[in-house]
Formats: C-alpha cells, sequence, structure tokens
C-alpha cells in the first residue's frame, strides 16, 4: 500500500467519525496518547533531549551483549478542525553502541517517519474523553534505526478525570506489519502534585503474532513552565524474559 493511499484512508475514516469538544493535552506522557486535540492554526513541537535505552542480552555464545540506544524523536502535531488534528513523527537521529567481550561497535543514522490523523469523540460526559488515532509508520530510516516494513495502525484513548488531583485512562493499540498483528494495552494514572508539577504511571502490556507476552512499567515527572510549556522526564523498565532492559528519556513540549 502506498504511502499516499494509506494518507487517504486515514483522513476519510477520520472524517467519518463523531466529533466533540476536548482540552488540549501534550501527548508526551509515556507510552499511551492524550485524549487532547490541538487547537486549529496552532502548531505542537514535541521533542525528545533525547530518548535512551539499555539492554544486556546474551549472544549465541553465551557473551554478554550491553546495547545503548540514543533517540532524538520529534512529534508536530496541528489542528485541521474543532476536532481533528494531524501529526507528522520523526524518530529523529539516533546514535547506537554494542558492547561485546570488551570491544565496541557504534553506528548513527536517521529513524523512520510516521503520520497520523487524531479525533476526539464525544461522549456527553464532562469528566470523560475519548480519542481515536489512525497512524501509518514509514520504513524510511536507515539500516539499524529502521522498522524496515511500513506499521500500519488505529489507537484509542479513553480518560477519566476523577479529580482535580487524579485522572486515570487506557490506551489500546493494534498495529499491522507486513501481515503480523500485534496488541498494546497502556492503562496509566496521572496525578497533579501542585499548580505546575504532575506525573504519571503506567503499566505497558503487548501481545504479537507469535511472539512471547511483553510487560513493563513506566513513571514519569512533567513540569509545566505555562499553559504552553512543559518539561518531562521520564524511566521505564521490560519486565519479560531474561534480558535487562531499561528505558528513559527526557522533553520539552511547546504550543505555538
Amino acid at each position: 500500500m502506498s504511502a499516499l493511499k494509506t494518507v487517504g484512508i486515514l483522513v476519510a475514516a477520520a472524517i467519518s467519525m463523531q466529533v466533540g469538544a476536548t482540552e488540549f493535552e501534550f501527548d508526551r506522557l509515556g507510552a499511551g496518547m492524550s485524549t487532547g486535540i490541538t487547537p486549529v492554526g496552532k502548531l505542537a513541537w514535541e521533542q525528545a533531549l533525547p530518548s535512551a535505552s539499555y539492554q544486556e542480552s546474551n549472544n549465541a555464545l553465551g557473551e554478554t551483549v550491553k546495547t545503548t540506544r540514543l533517540n532524538a524523536d520529534m512529534l508536530l502535531r496541528t489542528g485541521l478542525m474543532q476536532d481533528l488534528e494531524l501529526q507528522l513523527g520523526w524518530q529523529g537521529p539516533a546514535w547506537s553502541q554494542s558492547k561485546t567481550a570488551g570491544q565496541s561497535v557504534e553506528d548513527d543514522g536517521l529513524g523512520d517517519v510516521s503520520i497520523g490523523l487524531k479525533q476526539a469523540i464525544d461522549l456527553n460526559d464532562d469528566k470523560l474523553s475519548m480519542a481515536v488515532l489512525l497512524e501509518a509508520l514509514i520504513a524510511t530510516g536507515n539500516d539499524g534505526f529502521t522498522e524496515h516494513d511500513d506499521i500500519y495502525s488505529l489507537s484509542t484513548a479513553v480518560s477519566y478525570q476523577y479529580s482535580d488531583l487524579l485522572k486515570t485512562g487506557i490506551t489500546m493499540r493494534y498495529a499491522v506489519q507486513n501481515s503480523d498483528w500485534a496488541a498494546t494495552a497502556i492503562p496509566n494514572i496521572q496525578y497533579r502534585l501542585n499548580d505546575q508539577w504532575s506525573g504519571f504511571s503506567e503499566l505497558v502490556y503487548r501481545k504479537a503474532e507469535s511472539q512471547d507476552y511483553e510487560y513493563g512499567l513506566g513513571s514519569g515527572l512533567i513540569y509545566t513552565l505555562n499553559e504552553r510549556t512543559q518539561l518531562d522526564a521520564s524511566v521505564g523498565v521490560d519486565l519479560d524474559g531474561a534480558d535487562k532492559s531499561y528505558r528513559a528519556g527526557l522533553g520539552m513540549s511547546f504550543l505555538f
């Protein structure tokens, strides 16, 4: 399926959805997504400074392989209609280092790009909000920093504002890559500490076709400079398998 045809399908599907008002939120809140939509005529820029991952595994010889990777990924969001936004993403410039038996190999390159449409759904509830994201990841990155095959996904997010200090939600993501399906569930909780500080915690549960179940935990802090700017920091750990795998990241988000 061509990228142009994919975009056409995303546009047609999103416009056909029911619309509803929702407040703007940045999407840099972990692996899940928010239900907020970028206002029409505004641009949201969400930038990693950078994202990092570390993994320890064993090769066929029983040697420990330690891999570190950095990505300066970014996401641009702009409002097309009151409850519809366009998203353009790029995994950005990346760097990796692999150490085995005292020897180190480094590599760098550019990651894949993505395009998506996010639609708010009106649930006629002041505390409950919902959004749907149709996205295509186009495997244009360099070897070692690409998914190799395009990925098409449908994500839904539902959030419940329990109180001024507490919000709960869940993101469900269904993806297909080269005819193989994967499903991911990401329940999360967000809590406000004061006017400027807030935090989140999430569980990531994923099942890919012909693969074992994958589990992970993530948590982070968000500092709101003003209604248009925020800083964030997060950490995460994978809980499945014998390999040690960790994630961390710093980020900045702006609304212009």
